[in-house]
């Protein structure tokens, strides 16, 4: 016997749109300093990975974080998250990086009435 499917709740539905909306405006800025957003939302079985950019040689694997408040970004992203986000793009590399590009994973945190901080080489970082 299959299990139901448990139907989302207001407060997911709110979060999923605040997620999607967190990777719209990342794109749009990313596109403005110059990257190509070549994929949205990829999933893989080891985790997924919010948008996929290029510039030049450089192919990054960047994790979208959207918090009410900037008190919030500082405990937006941790080690877990990004372990995830690095396995996805390690299973996700040979898709992207098909002429020998470079490859990173980025985070970028957005937040109202602050500057997107995009973070560079983040896995580096943990």
């Amino acid at each position: 016997m299959r299990r139901p499917v448990p139907r989302p709740t207001a407060t997911r539905i709110a979060a999923e749109a605040a997620g999607r909306r967190g990777e719209r405006i990342a794109a749009w800025w990313l596109r403005l300093k110059g990257w190509r957003i070549l994929d949205r939302r990829v999933r893989t079985p080891a985790g997924e990975v919010d948008l996929v950019a290029q510039r030049g040689a450089l192919i990054a694997f960047v994790e979208v974080k959207a918090r009410r408040t900037a008190a919030e970004l500082d405990h937006a992203i941790d080690q877990r998250r990004l372990a995830r986000v690095a396995a996805a793009a390690e299973v996700l590399m040979p898709r992207y990086a098909t002429k020998g590009e470079d490859i990173r994973v980025d985070v970028l945190l957005l937040a109202p009435g602050t500057r997107p901080r995009h973070i560079e080489n983040a896995w580096i970082g943990y």
